[in-house]
């Protein structure tokens, strides 16, 4: 969304104020306690721990969806991210909910993901199955905020607020309490804020248009068959060619993606308002448990997210190039995982200390989601080397 269309939101968007998370209240509450900040706001201030972070830097390093091998030009995990903070952001301004901790969700949305986008999630996940246990990347963000980062003399972690560690635990799921006592903290028989809710579909709007662009720049996705099989994108290119007739073919495609995105964003928000309205919600008990959640594209909308989506992974998620590279990125989790699970003595002595705590599994995939796709791949050619026969 361009600087204009954020300053126009749809009319009669914005919501009653009682439905927006409250700058300082409940909420901003942290599990350990702080003095207030001069100028800042309990959100702004956990804004700023997710960007310092170690973890929010790594995404530097992590696919998106294409790896390097193809060109530095495509999303990284972090840029991807950003382009989530500026959508959500806008939408939240819209609504007249609190930007700042939509903000601070959509940062710190996927610092939990491991290496290889969803393809080293998938390979994580099955390699605990085995173990009795799984890898959900919203769980590990919220150890990682909780206990990995290390910046902090008076505690560990980021101490971030509860609102942020609710959202960041909530924002794409709804958890049982059940089957997960632990979370027992995160109102789990209730809805997340409208902030958090938001996120979710930020994010699909974010890499529905950035993977349209970034598959059809690497030459996987063809302009015929995307005017052909998505509807979305088809009308934003016929309304573009409409207004720039004589444009060349390149610079229709750019105006497609980003009326894609525009058109995206104003049906959430216009359909979000008229959730809110026709619900009588006015306050944060009401969203906390209206039925569904409230954050949604209108019914036609969410048609055509779905068919460009499935178009996504039809075209580009399962094409043969993309599934080679990610066939060898799982071979190189597999590996490794293997490797240090039989031998955690291999472990650095931070992790090794942990064995007996959380056990091997466990935290060889804490050691493995952290790190960044060039760091893993060295790793991975230097146990390779330790394979090969002596005298080979």
């Amino acid at each position: 969304m361009t600087n204009s269309d954020q300053s126009n939101p749809p009319e009669g968007a914005r919501l009653p104020a009682g439905c927006a998370v409250p700058a300082i209240g409940p909420l901003t509450e942290r599990e350990h306690a702080e003095p207030a900040h001069p100028y800042r706001s309990p959100f702004q201030r956990d804004r700023a721990r997710v960007i310092h972070s170690r973890a929010f830097r790594r995404l530097a390093g992590k696919t998106q969806v294409f790896t390097h091998r193809y060109s530095d030009h495509f999303r990284s995990r972090l840029t991807h991210t950003m382009e989530v903070a500026q959508i959500a952001r806008a939408m939240a301004n819209a609504l007249g909910l609190n930007e700042d901790l939509a903000e601070t969700l959509a940062l710190a949305h996927d610092v939990g993901h491991p290496p290889f986008g969803h393809a080293g999630e998938r390979a994580l996940d099955d390699a605990l199955r085995e173990f009795g246990m799984h890898f959900d990347h919203n769980l590990h963000a919220l150890r990682i905020v909780e206990s990995f980062e290390i910046r902090y003399a008076a505690f560990p972690g980021l101490n971030l607020t509860l609102g942020v560690r609710e959202g960041i635990v909530k924002h794409s799921h709804d958890y049982s309490a059940a089957e997960h006592p632990e979370l027992r903290a995160y109102f789990l028989d209730l809805r997340p804020p409208l902030e958090a809710q938001l996120i979710d579909l930020a994010d699909e709007i974010a890499y529905l248009t950035a993977d349209t662009e970034d598959g059809f720049e690497a030459g996987i996705l063809k302009l015929s068959e995307l005017r052909r099989r998505v509807e979305l994108f088809a009308r934003a290119f016929e309304s573009a060619r409409s207004q720039y007739p004589g444009a060349a073919e390149k610079l229709l495609f750019n105006e497609a993606v980003r009326r894609m995105l525009n058109t995206l964003a104003g049906d959430l928000i216009r359909e979000t308002a008229r959730r809110v309205a026709d619900g009588g919600i006015e306050t944060l008990e009401q969203v906390r448990r209206f039925p569904e959640r409230i954050v949604q594209f209108t019914p036609e909308m969410e048609r055509q997210r779905r068919e460009t989506k499935q178009y996504l992974y039809d075209a580009l998620y399962n094409s043969k190039d993309l599934q080679r590279a990610l066939h060898d990125s799982t071979a190189i989790v597999r590996d490794l995982f293997t490797c240090w699970v039989t031998e955690p003595a291999l472990l650095p002595a931070a992790y090794r200390s942990q064995v007996g705590v959380e056990g091997a599994p466990r935290v060889v995939a804490d050691y493995i989601a952290g790190m960044t796709d060039n760091y893993i791949q060295q790793q991975h050619r230097q146990w390779l080397k330790t394979q090969r026969p002596s005298g080979a």
